[in-house]
């Protein structure tokens, strides 16, 4: 934000430090005035090294999971400059993710009760979380800029995070399953579902009595979620497992790779059947048979649930099974609308299935599902996944050849018919094991070919050591031109599973946080029947054993800087930043108590402990606000029980 364009009237952060304005502090600040840094455009790639110059801007948003880390990492592309984190299925000591009022909410009210009941004395919240896919909320077939989505296999949850805000604001726990791990969503007319996997067959009820997977009641299941409502809206049992998931651009149908059709539990049973499938969701015919009342529940959940199993040779009327090498593992869809490619994983070859011929599938005018496969390609060892440059070329990662393959759509389709055309363009050696990849806005029908990302597993000898536990390695690709180019290595810590990219247009933050906004409504409310006003009061409340400390926050000062409760008390502690000015984030940590917080400009954030040490206690500002930074401090004081 520019010095002379302030949000709301206010100043920015470095007129405001520049000036010291608060405090009257100016002879310990001002010489801290530098010009200001306006953002230019990233150069276009074309064979430029993705240098983006201090004070210049990133052309991308990339979003990275972080796998066993359970949260989402912004970063800046070309640049690969990290911007922020955003916790999501993690803890957070910096934001107080996970200890906060605002983020256990959101961390508890999407539980299933046998969850809930299960967390009960386990601190009520699971502490980990295992995100692997990020996927961008749509409106006609592009990014709006809306939502982020991403699933925790570990705890089977999907996430949602406001992408004006850049935080969690809900998570839904999917029941009947294990594992959630594919995650993709509509994307026309819009998002109004998020499709994702099951991924592990379990027996239903899971309770003990039989841990058989070959019956007729071990399976796993198709989810759809309400994208605004973040509700479970249908299930539909599968045969085999569920590995990773697309939908196309007509909004009816989904597809999703199976590596398990031997429903075995051991790496030599999965391996055992020469194919494997893809299944095809019919979205339409789902929601018909969901409305017409064909559908079970399971368990004490109330989701309506399909069953979308082949009985002999008879098809359901929404699923369809096409038979492709086995253990395929990535499923994408081309940026055309023409294919979804499933990835061979244990077989070189890559198979294009043709969408168009997917209405006659369902409609029995094609008998054998294989009629539908427009090419099957072979490209190298170990396809994982593939994505586009909108110019007809594709692009796959090779696990086990440590290569990513350009290969051309068009030419392999003909080469599939019998004509003698080489489709494959170039082969880029990447370090190493590459899984996911990524090209700029290659998800929509927007892909414009400029960067790609290649997410690779090992780094070995490309960063100086670190011990045994060795970062992995985003390699930053352009592919602009008619030849891959690999431009940059970006150590990254565990584990970026995948990415996402938008143009920098397409995400619209907020400088500072609305009053009115309803990620902290429920402590708006509850001050309300306090008798509070957030923005001038200061004040605490004795309600038996519990005590809430109100108070605002303007650098460099709490509005409470001492305050007396007994031991054993519950003590909630609700604080309002008045700041109005950009990046003058506040902190609350109380000192020996395991308790923080950050309190972004106009937020409202709440945390509640218990004081259980007698004793002077201090609490201070954990994010660097003023230059009298170490000066926003105060006390609580613990009397004796």
């Amino acid at each position: 934000m520019s010095d002379k364009n302030p949000e709301k009237g206010g100043l920015s952060r470095r007129s405001f430090l520049g000036t010291a304005a608060i405090t009257g502090a100016a002879g310990l600040v001002a010489g801290a005035q530098i010009p200001t840094a306006h953002g230019k455009d990233a150069k276009g790639a074309n064979g430029v090294l993705g240098h983006v110059a201090p004070g210049d801007l990133d052309e991308y948003y990339a979003f990275n999971s972080s796998g066993q880390s359970g949260e989402v990492r912004v970063l800046g592309l070309p640049s690969m400059r990290e911007l922020v984190r955003i916790p999501v299925f993690n803890h957070c000591s910096a934001t107080g993710w996970g200890r906060t009022n605002e983020s256990r909410k959101i961390l508890t009210e999407g539980l299933t009760p046998e969850t809930r009941a299960y967390l009960k004395d386990k601190g009520g919240v699971f502490a980990n979380g295992d995100a692997h896919h990020p996927h961008l909320s749509f409106t006609d077939r592009t990014y709006d800029g809306r939502y982020l989505f991403i699933n925790d296999k570990a705890n089977n949850r999907v996430a949602r995070i406001r992408l004006d805000v850049m935080k969690c604001d809900r998570i839904v726990t999917i029941p009947n399953v294990q594992a959630i791990h594919g995650l993709r969503l509509q994307k026309v007319p819009h998002t109004r579902y998020v499709f994702c996997n099951a991924e592990f067959i379990i027996p239903h009820p899971n309770d003990g009595s039989t841990f058989d997977l070959s019956g007729d009641n071990a399976f796993t299941l198709y989810n759809a979620i309400d994208a605004e409502t973040m509700e479970v809206a249908w299930q539909v049992i599968v045969d085999g497992n569920l590995d990773n998931t697309d939908m196309d651009y007509t909004g009816r149908f989904t597809a999703s790779t199976c590596y398990n059709s031997e429903k075995a539990y051991d790496l030599g049973g999965m391996m055992r059947n020469e194919r494997d499938w893809v299944v095809v969701f019919d979205i339409e015919a789902a929601e018909k048979a969901v409305k017409a009342g064909k559908f079970i529940t399971l368990g004490d959940s109330k989701v309506p649930v399909l069953d979308g199993r082949k009985k002999g040779e008879k098809d359901s009327e929404f699923t369809r099974y096409i038979p492709v090498p086995k253990n395929p593992h990535g499923c994408n869809t081309s940026p055309d609308g023409k294919y979804f490619i499933a990835n061979g994983k244990l077989s070189p070859t890559v198979t294009m299935i043709e969408i168009a011929k997917l209405p006659d599938l369902f409609a029995g005018k094609i008998k054998d599902p294989r009629d539908t496969i427009a090419a099957e390609v072979e490209l190298g060892l170990g396809p994982l996944h593939t994505t586009f440059d909108g110019r007809g070329n594709a692009y796959t990662t090779l696990f086990i050849d440590s290569q990513v393959v350009k290969w051309n759509m068009a030419d392999a389709v003909r080469a599939y018919k019998g004509e003698k055309v080489e489709y494959i363009k170039q082969k880029l050696d990447v370090h190493y094991q590459p899984g996911h990849i990524h090209a700029s806005l290659c998800e929509t029908s927007e892909a414009d070919g400029k960067w790609l990302v290649a997410l690779c597993k090992f780094s070995k000898d490309r960063f100086l050591p670190t011990g045994p536990l060795h970062p992995e390695n985003d390699q930053l690709i352009d592919i602009s031109g008619d030849v891959m180019k690999l431009v940059h290595d970006g150590p990254t810590y565990a584990e970026p599973h995948d990415c996402i990219m938008a143009r920098r247009d397409q995400i619209k933050t907020k400088k500072i946080w609305d009053r009115n906004d309803p990620f902290f409504a429920p402590t708006v409310e509850m001050a309300k029947k306090d008798g509070i006003n957030l923005e001038t009061d200061n004040k605490v409340i004795r309600d038996g054993n519990k005590v809430r400390v109100y108070m605002t926050s303007m650098a460099p000062s709490y509005g409470v800087q001492e305050f007396t409760v007994k031991q054993g008390d519950e003590v909630t502690v609700t604080i309002t930043n008045l700041d109005q000015i950009e990046d003058v984030s506040h902190g609350f940590v109380m000192v020996n108590h395991g308790v923080s917080m950050e309190i972004s400009p106009q937020q409202t954030s709440s945390i509640t402990f218990v004081a259980d040490k007698p004793g002077l206690h201090w609490y201070y500002c954990s994010w660097f606000c003023h230059a009298l930074h170490m000066e926003m401090v105060g006390r609580m004081l613990v009397e004796p029980a």
